[in-house]
């Protein structure tokens, strides 16, 4: 599992300017089952994303292709974790450590 933290490096008209076009690149991917969830930070300097994937370099890939990330617009930090303990809703995504 992964945690996307992106940070704005812009000002926040120019986020505005392009935010449609990121929720659409959001609303693609959570049909594509790769986002669980995601939302502004507070204050509103950026978002985080939570979202499954087979691996990083499939995370990077969706990463690039953000239009946030395109237009120069937002920073990510990418944490990858395991999700060895996790709420009733999310038992498909339960991971195991490596033995």
């Amino acid at each position: 599992m992964f945690i996307l933290e992106l940070t704005y490096i812009v000002p926040l008209e120019r986020v505005d300017e392009l935010l449609a076009d990121h929720v659409a690149w959001l609303d693609a991917q959570y049909e594509a089952g790769v986002f669980l969830a995601s939302g502004r930070k507070q204050p509103r300097d950026g978002g985080v994303i939570l979202a499954v994937a087979d691996d990083r370099a499939a995370i990077d890939r969706i990463v690039a292709s953000d239009p946030f990330k395109v237009n120069d617009f937002a920073a990510y930090r990418i944490t990858e974790f395991l999700a060895t303990k996790v709420a009733p809703e999310l038992a498909a995504f339960q991971q195991k450590l490596p033995g």
